[in-house]
């Protein structure tokens, strides 16, 4: 398969070394300092478009890859408020294929899994709320995480008890705590984050009662699990086409 990069950073080569270790071809790589590259012969050879960058990017990346003709499969987030629309259009009325996730590892994919069912089951026992914190390293500037948000958006649309999520308390390296939590969530699902050393992400989902604590939890050894799963993404969208996510490619 021929495969181009839109964003090389530290992401962008790791991907690159597992699509090469399975036999694909890199056949263009964009980042900031050639984005004329969009409309090379190079670029527009690709089968499918791996895009990692920034929430301010994505959304033009998106329109530029389409332009040549490109699937794109993209990590970014925080372009879904803006664009989400948008996308979907161009996607179900457009003939444009994107597959996006907000996280691509295989054993989030199996835990947002668990994570619905157990909401499912929680939903006939209101005596436990629910909390969450998502753990990240300190390069990750936004918070929540986007892999929080889908888990909390799962959470709330099993459970009649919660309306929507809301950002909770956020610890930074230093030790500064920011936000301010007064009393019980109510029906807002809490999103704790914390900014810690080089953690490359630990996302927990806690129900707790007066009687006892339930807690799940995913916690990523390195980001390699990302790379590899955006990479059997873009294999997977090869293949298919419209707007696809990891429920598409892991119906669990």
């Amino acid at each position: 398969m021929k495969i181009a990069l839109i964003g090389y950073g530290k992401m962008g080569h790791m991907i690159e070394e597992i699509a090469r270790s399975r036999g694909h071809e890199i056949v263009s790589v964009i980042d900031i300092d050639n984005q004329q590259d969009f409309e090379s012969p190079e670029f527009r050879q690709a089968d499918v478009a791996i895009e990692f960058t920034s929430p301010t990017a994505a959304y033009g990346n998106y329109l530029k890859a389409w332009a040549q003709g490109v699937k794109v499969v993209s990590g970014s987030t925080g372009w879904m408020k803006e664009h989400g629309d948008d996308v979907r259009r161009e996607c179900a009325e457009g003939g444009k294929t994107l597959f996006w996730a907000s996280n691509f590892s295989i054993g989030v994919a199996i835990f947002s899994a668990v994570n619905r069912y157990l909401a499912q089951i929680m939903n006939q026992f209101p005596q436990y709320d629910v909390e969450m914190e998502e753990t990240h390293h300190i390069h990750k500037l936004d918070h929540p995480s986007g892999t929080a948000i889908t888990l909390a958006e799962e959470i709330v649309a099993a459970l009649d008890r919660k309306t929507d999520w809301e950002p909770g308390l956020v610890v930074q390296p230093d030790g500064q705590v920011q936000g301010r939590v007064v009393g019980n969530s109510g029906d807002m699902l809490r999103i704790n984050s914390r900014r810690e050393g080089e953690v490359p992400g630990i996302h927990t989902v806690k129900y707790d009662s007066a009687e006892d604590c339930i807690t799940i939890t995913h916690d990523a050894h390195s980001r390699r699990g990302f790379a590899l799963g955006a990479v059997l993404a873009a294999e997977y969208t090869k293949e298919h086409s419209g707007l696809l996510t990891i429920s598409d490619m892991f119906p669990f």
